[in-house]
């Protein structure tokens, strides 16, 4: 006989219901051993399946502990560990569990196939997935939507789109979730004129159809089908809106960015949310529109929207870049949940307004208060020593990075270091900084110690690296560029016209410098040597 009926309320399992760790899950295991409550199944099921909707890797193990101690476990017991690890980042260990099932008293059922395929899905298991289906056609279970919705997942995923489709062909009954598993396992492959021909083809849409379509064609970089799609749809949701911000955020087409935000707001009952705002705020700071970025930032005011993690960041970004930093820095104190993001944007937005100082307290204060810095403020608060000089701060920091906090020298710190120490004079160092990085990759460094030579006048330096600069690349302009202003500033007139010559016979031209200016709300682009251009 059990120990309670499963009709009797019973407050551990309320306890379990509640808990947020292993150490309580735990617990509750420990109290229902100890009265001998695990033996009702009904209760032992629940426990099982309180702990697998932890989303803890050790706690969905954990789970699975408990349903192997279960003298006589349920289908539904299976189920909820078999549903967890699909979740989880191990999905293939619930192939393990549904094996256990196999040779139990309980045979799967719909949900357990559903649940065991969509880990097939998850890890991309065709032929795990080709021996599931087949056992389930051999069981007495009758054609289900959802199995067959997820093996379609299971055969996309894999790259086995005509099996795919097959079983999308051969279904009794298909609903817009059987056409969207097979649309999105094309997108996810890049292949996008098949998905349209099958979003052509498709029986019943629905707005993630779209949304789909909007956002594959944006990951491959058309821009304008994307927006064809998106003009087209007949009912948009906030997702609809942001996978377009995303598709022209993503190709840099900032203006743009900023036109369906007020399209949105004109034309939409849907309400930008977090994601919508910091695309537009990074729009904003692209474009040097502050005007714009100072009414988004009004908006989220008066939309009580909480300034906070990527928003916070993005308003702190959105001012430093157009040239509010005391704005910057006013936001940034007022944000109460910061995260390292918000910290790397203020500390990037002093040091690139020459407020290197400023930047390394902000960088102290970080430090103290817990946060663990990454490359990325590594690569704002070298900056910062560049700015104001402080060359052995910047030795420590960057000595500090690896040593301290396990971070490896990317070719943007390497870049701050070999400017900084350029700026000093110091180019027997900075050559060896050099020597670090891979020879596909120096270009640039070579590049900023060229122009520390030139403005130092050490020739024969210059020669050395300028040699090797052109050896790295010989289509580059900036190596003929630095020499032969050198030479012309030596007065060797003869050497500067060869290094122009040889540059006009290797076909190698200047780009011309880009420059964009907000006037009366409109954002200008120009070029060097060339007209005004209005966008």
């Amino acid at each position: 006989m059990s120990a309670c009926s499963s009709t009797t309320p019973v407050p551990i399992l309320s306890f379990t219901e509640r808990a947020k760790s292993l150490l309580e899950i735990q617990q509750a295991h420990a109290f229902m051993l100890k009265t001998g409550l695990f033996h009702d199944t009904f209760s032992a099921s629940k426990l099982v399946a309180f702990a697998a909707t932890n989303p803890e890797p050790k706690t969905v193990s954990y789970a699975h502990s408990i349903l192997n101690r279960i003298e006589s476990p349920n289908g539904f017991t299976h189920n909820s560990v078999i549903r967890a690890y699909a979740n989880s980042s191990t999905p293939e260990i619930a192939l393990t569990v549904f094996r256990e099932m196999l040779l139990g008293p309980v045979f799967p059922d719909k949900y357990s196939f559903t649940f065991v395929l969509k880990a097939c899905a998850a890890f991309c298991g065709f032929e795990e997935g080709r021996q599931i289906h087949g056992l389930f056609m051999k069981s007495d279970l009758v054609t289900d939507v959802f199995v067959e919705n997820t093996l379609i997942n299971v055969y996309g995923r894999s790259g086995y789109f005509e099996i795919a489709r097959k079983v999308l062909d051969r279904m009794p009954v298909r609903d817009a979730v059987s056409w969207n598993s097979l649309l999105s396992a094309y997108l996810d492959k890049g292949l996008v004129e098949e998905a349209r021909a099958l979003f052509d083809e498709m029986e019943e849409r629905n707005v993630e159809s779209w949304n789909f379509m909007i956002s594959g064609y944006a990951a491959a970089g058309l821009v304008k089908e994307a927006r064809e799609v998106f003009d087209s749809m007949p009912v948009k949701d906030v997702v609809s809106w942001n996978a377009m911000v995303t598709a022209y955020a993503h190709v840099g087409c900032y203006n743009e960015v900023l036109e369906v935000f007020n399209m949105m707001l004109d034309d939409s009952a849907e309400r930008p949310d977090g994601f919508t705002l910091v695309n537009v705020l990074s729009a904003c700071a692209s474009l040097g529109s502050l005007s714009q970025g100072e009414w988004v930032h009004v908006y989220i005011d008066k939309h009580g929207i909480e300034i906070e993690g990527f928003v916070a960041t993005a308003l702190v970004d959105m001012y430093s870049k157009c040239g509010k930093i005391d704005k910057a820095l006013e936001v940034f104190r007022d944000t109460s949940k910061r995260d390292v993001s918000t910290w790397n944007s203020i500390i990037t937005g002093l040091s690139v307004h020459g407020l290197g100082k400023d930047a390394l307290e902000i960088f102290s204060e970080m430090v103290y208060e817990g946060f663990k810095p990454n490359g990325i403020t590594f690569i704002g608060v070298l900056s910062a020593c560049n700015h104001v000089g402080l060359l052995d701060q910047a030795r420590k920091l960057f000595e500090m990075m690896n040593s301290v906090y396990g971070i490896e020298p990317t070719i943007e710190h390497y870049g701050c270091m070999v400017d900084l120490l350029g700026r000093m004079g110091k180019f027997e160092e900075a050559e060896e900084l050099v020597n670090e990085v891979p020879a596909d990759e120096a270009s640039i460094l070579l590049e900023s110690l060229l122009g520390a030579c030139k403005r130092f006048g050490k020739l024969e330096q210059a020669e050395r690296i300028a040699n090797r600069l052109l050896e790295s690349n010989p289509r580059e302009s900036s190596g003929y560029v630095q020499m032969s202003n050198l030479y012309a500033s030596h007065g060797r007139w003869d050497e500067a016209m060869e290094v122009r010559g040889k540059m006009r016979a290797e076909r190698v031209k200047k780009n011309p410098g880009c420059s964009m200016i907000e006037v009366d709300g409109v954002v200008h682009e120009f070029l060097a040597g060339e007209g005004l251009r209005i966008e």
